[in-house]
């Protein structure tokens, strides 16, 4: 645990029991605050009782008394409006944070030459594999090294040492931020998400962009869509030194990194007035667990973080070649005779959605949930590629209705969608591959993408597939 300081002997008001608000919670303790907690649910209320804390009901509670609110990302700052816990602290006049900002403090708290490097990982897709395969990288390399926030436990839940913290932040948590500065800054790419939540694509990138407060951050921003772009632009605008990442062609005359030829390359300015270099890093269909032009960039931002921390560049590759992947995004679960079933349950929107489609050339794909503003319609130029859709969820309907003359039937439940779709891959008698790309929410038939994507993976390990470990 990471203790916050700043606060001691002062009530901190903080809604929302989940996995940050809880671990908040204990952070302040340590730190010497009074948090005082409260959340609709009963059942985070008694946990919040029988670990010792101070359970009061904010809606009737003295909010003069309070330093800060510490909320919940999961409660809304703004839009659609903003949650009442909020309504209360500004008419307190007291200061809004969340638990990425409380550990900002922290570390800003320690003297300067004891604060660790900080690397944080945002954007719309692709950030969870960023964060995981940049840790990667640098625990190959020997460092110790902690991963949290967004992915994988509460950031005030890591251990407080002097390692290096590789942190996912998501648009809700930075917007939540007032001082965060990282070390190093990573904006992977920005499509339209969450914009109910933000109240429209400028509210939703300038969360995003948040990121980069500091001008002493190195800053790597991906180009390949315009909002991206757009940020790159402002951030050179402000004379703020930041590398450019595509991955959609080489770039001309500027240093940066990209693909090339099926290489991860870069472009080097070795003086200031000397032409640009183009230096190749790495053959990317050697990385078995990194298919796909997205996960070119996401191996470009690990290359570029791990080069910046002095790691060596065979070091650097090696780490990449050897990461193994993250389940639920791009996941190889199991093989069955000649057809490969890929669990990419991430993909909750179209553009993460393209990202899988676009790795392969012909897919039995498995689509649907809680539709997103748009659908699929951003994918009609990958239809060709889908050998046949299988829908479930909400969603069936509306993309069976876009899908129009591609191969598709409505299949409901995911067993269902499974069983059909393994049994049409392997009646070509080919190499096949059965794709689960949901282009959608899951919140229609799961809790959340990761139960949905065990569910794909229990459906076919339960027609007899051989799991890729095994394999």
């Amino acid at each position: 645990m990471i203790p916050v300081p700043g606060f001691e002997g002062r009530r901190i008001a903080v809604f929302g029991l989940g996995r940050s608000g809880l671990t908040a919670a204990r952070a302040l303790k340590a730190g010497g605050a009074l948090p005082v907690l409260w959340d609709d649910s009963v059942s985070s209320r008694m946990q919040a009782e029988a670990e010792g804390f101070d359970v009061e009901d904010l809606t009737t509670a003295d909010w003069s008394d309070f330093a800060a609110l510490v909320l919940s990302p999961g409660a809304p700052l703004t839009h659609p409006k903003p949650h009442w816990t909020v309504d209360k602290a500004r008419e307190a006049g007291i200061e809004i944070i969340g638990d990425i900002e409380l550990f900002a403090r922290a570390i800003a708290a320690l003297p300067e030459g004891e604060r660790p490097n900080v690397i944080a990982v945002t954007g719309t897709n692709g950030k969870s594999t960023t964060t995981a395969l940049i840790g990667w990288v640098l625990k190959q390399a020997g460092m110790t090294v902690h991963i949290g926030g967004n992915i994988g436990i509460g950031v005030l839940a890591l251990p407080a040492s002097d390692g290096v913290y590789v942190i996912e932040v998501s648009s809700y948590q930075l917007d939540l931020t007032n001082t965060f500065a990282p070390t190093i800054a990573v904006l992977t790419n920005i499509s339209p998400d969450h914009l109910d939540r933000h109240g429209g694509m400028e509210r939703y990138v300038a969360a995003k962009e948040k990121i980069f407060r500091s001008r002493s951050t190195h800053k790597y921003v991906g180009i390949d869509d315009p909002e991206g772009r757009a940020v790159l632009e402002r951030l050179r605008a402000s004379r703020q030194a930041v590398d450019e990442v595509s991955v959609a062609g080489p770039l001309e005359g500027v240093t940066g990194m990209y693909l090339h030829e099926g290489w991860l390359a870069y472009n080097i300015r070795r003086t200031r007035n000397a032409p640009v270099e183009r230096c190749k890093i790495v053959d990317l269909s050697k990385a078995r667990s990194l298919p796909g032009r997205h996960n070119a960039q996401n191996a470009a931002f690990a290359y570029a973080v791990a080069r910046a921390l002095g790691i060596p560049h065979d070091t650097a590759v090696e780490g990449l070649l050897t990461f193994p992947g993250l389940a639920h995004r791009m996941e190889h679960v199991a093989t069955l005779g000649r057809v490969r079933f890929i669990n990419d349950s991430k993909a909750t929107n179209a553009d993460a959605a393209r990202q899988a489609l676009s790795s392969y050339e012909r897919s039995f794909w498995i689509a649907g949930g809680r539709a997103k503003a748009g659908g699929v319609d951003d994918l009609e130029d990958l239809f060709p590629r889908v050998a046949e859709a299988f829908l479930i969820g909400e969603a069936a309907g509306p993309f069976a209705a876009r899908l129009g003359d591609i191969p598709h039937r409505i299949c409901g439940d995911m067993a269902t969608a499974v069983k059909a779709a393994a049994e049409a891959a392997a009646a070509t008698g080919r190499d096949e591959v059965v794709l689960l790309s949901p282009a959608a929410a899951s919140f229609d038939q799961y809790p959340d993408f990761e139960a949905r994507g065990e569910a794909f993976r229990a459906a076919v390990l339960a027609l007899g597939a051989v799991p890729a470990s095994a394999s």
